[in-house]
């Protein structure tokens, strides 16, 4: 190798530590990057020429392992999203389905028109419907961005009234008692409905259920179907049978609009004090004692909060007590991730090294599992970098050394042909 050899070889080397040193300080910043991957420095030898002239230098390659799998970080936010295994959420620069990208960086956060958004890319979702069943299919043709304004609560009207109660066996025949209970109409406006329980035999009761009224004005909003419930019980206290059975009514003529109701009424398990129940009160003056009433139907709600599941389902909460899955997340493969192509924010784009993305439910598929409420930490890690940043400036100082040597091995030269 020639003094010329030498030196091009030490400005190889240069370059490639100057590269080197690129990839530790970009490492080191992004250390507290939220999914940031870090960049490896690999080194190639290069040979010029042949025979006892040729000549080495270095070369630097930068790779990215994207696929290494960062510490999982507990977060307050339950819309901090991170993926444990392989895959990437699917993002994008559009709301109506711009260009596609991929990320680990789940840092999500609801905006001011309601999309779950990380630096200006949204994450997109698959609609379900009222089951929580995907809409339209699981390709990327039908995802769209994740909109939690958009949801609305649903009412329900009131289908099922559920008793659990005591109805005092030493009443006297012909006493009375009154108890109320809350319904829905189809369009979510509660009204309250009264009940005369009568003891009309021994072991035996009538029960009347009165017309829907407004709690807030006693304005009756409906006609109740008047017909008489019987109820008998065996002589142990549980219930013998209802007539009719099952035990129903209806409610005609709303004021409100709503449709007409037929409500079924459940009294308990025939044979069972699980619903209602005759036993003694030992009490001066028997009452009736409930212990709970529960109906089916709901009123219109506003969204309190949301929570993501392991599998990508984002379900919405309502102050009305309803809960259903709105969005489902799919998590995206690549057959090599390693070959995506890197740009700002943690975000990727897929390239023809890559290959085309496949989506998956999260947790089939191979695909990785969605944590709510957890962030994915940096892979950078900071002693191992610092002692790569010791080797790259001693491998540096010594190719200047040598560049100095050659250059006053030349000056010798020069001296020798004066």
């Amino acid at each position: 190798m020639s003094l010329m050899g030498a030196i091009n070889s030490a400005i190889s080397a240069l370059y490639a530590q100057s590269q080197a040193l690129s990839n530790i300080s970009d490492n080191l910043a992004n250390s507290e990057t939220t999914a940031y991957k870090s960049t490896d420095t690999s080194f190639s030898s290069l040979v010029a020429g042949s025979g006892s002239s040729s000549s080495g230098g270095v070369t630097a390659t930068t790779s990215s392992n994207i696929t290494e799998q960062g510490l999982l970080v507990a977060s307050s936010s339950s819309t901090d999203l991170a993926i444990e295994g392989d895959g990437f959420f699917v993002v994008s620069n559009d709301t109506d389905g711009g260009q596609t990208y991929y990320t680990r960086n789940g840092e999500f956060e609801v905006d001011e028109d309601g999309y779950l958004v990380n630096d200006g890319y949204y994450l997109m979702g698959w609609a379900t419907d009222s089951e929580g069943d995907v809409i339209g299919g699981t390709s990327e043709s039908s995802l769209v961005a994740i909109d939690i304004d958009s949801v609305k609560s649903s009412v329900d009207a009131t289908s099922e009234v559920s008793f659990q109660a005591n109805l005092p066996a030493d009443a006297a025949v012909g006493d009375s008692f009154e108890t109320t209970f809350e319904v829905y109409d189809s369009l979510g406006t509660s009204s309250t409905v009264s009940v005369t329980w009568t003891k009309t035999a021994e072991n035996t009761w009538s029960m009347e259920v009165g017309d829907p009224e407004l709690s807030s004005s006693g304005e009756t909003i409906g006609t109740s179907s008047t017909d008489i419930i019987e109820i008998v019980f065996n002589d142990d206290g549980t219930l013998a049978s209802t007539d009719p059975s099952p035990a129903e009514f209806s409610i005609t003529g709303w004021t409100t609009g709503a449709a007409d109701s037929t409500i079924s009424l459940d009294l308990g398990t025939v044979g069972s004090a699980d619903g209602l129940s005759q036993y003694a009160s030992d009490d001066t003056d028997p009452d009736i004692e409930i212990q709970q009433i529960t109906q089916d139907g709901l009123a219109y709600g506003s969204l309190t909060s949301i929570e993501i599941s392991d599998d990508g389902s984002v379900t919405a909460f309502f102050d009305n007590g309803e809960e259903r899955v709105i969005y489902k997340i799919p998590v995206a493969t690549f057959a090599n991730a390693n070959g995506l192509t890197e740009l700002s924010d943690g975000v990727y784009a897929r390239s023809s090294a890559s290959g085309n993305s496949t989506l998956h439910e999260a947790g089939e598929g191979g695909a990785g599992t969605i944590n709510g409420g957890w962030l994915e930490a940096s892979t950078t890690d900071t002693s191992e970098e610092f002692s790569s940043m010791l080797s790259a400036q001693q491998a540096y100082s010594a190719s200047s050394q040598i560049m100095s040597t050659a250059s006053d091995m030349f000056d010798t030269l020069l001296d020798a042909v004066r």
